[in-house]
């Protein structure tokens, strides 16, 4: 293999473990702050309390990302910014989507109904090609700077 190669390979290698670390902490920070939420707050409203942990645990996935995983391609201006905020909410959605529709899929069309057959669907299978997904849409779309490029040899 040729030098470049290998470093790009250990670079995609080093995003990749940061990737997981952060998406790991964000699926605790997810979970955590639901059942938080449901315990104190929000008793009665899991649907809000999904909705405001999941926005939690999007937001501190988006700023260490952002800082950390893909710090070298992020773009600093304010529009470039916002553009990018943009951008990763998008791509979130999308990756939930997938997980839904491995769940519709398995639920409605397969007729797997079990509590059980729906978590190895939603938050098995769903989750790792939501994750995938994320992952490639965040490298070639979300966090990309023309500058990074150019000083990594690419064209802009």
């Amino acid at each position: 293999m040729r030098p470049g190669t290998v470093r790009r390979l250990l670079a995609t290698a080093r995003q990749l473990a940061s990737f997981g670390t952060i998406g790991a902490v964000c699926f605790v920070i997810d979970l955590g702050l639901y059942n938080l939420l449901r315990a104190t707050v929000m008793p009665d409203g899991p649907i809000a309390a999904k909705i405001v942990s999941a926005v939690v645990s999007t937001a501190v996935a988006w700023i260490g990302n952002r800082f950390i995983t893909f710090r070298a391609e992020r773009q600093t201006g304010r529009r470039e910014t916002v553009r990018e905020g943009l951008l990763f909410a998008a791509t979130n959605l999308i990756g939930l989507g997938i997980a839904a529709a491995c769940l519709f899929v398995s639920h409605y069309v397969l007729g797997f109904t079990s509590t059980l057959a729906d978590n190895v669907a939603g938050n098995g299978v769903g989750l790792v090609l939501g994750t995938a997904f994320r992952f490639a849409a965040y490298k070639a779309l979300v966090f990309r700077s023309t500058d990074a490029r150019r000083t990594k040899g690419f064209a802009a």
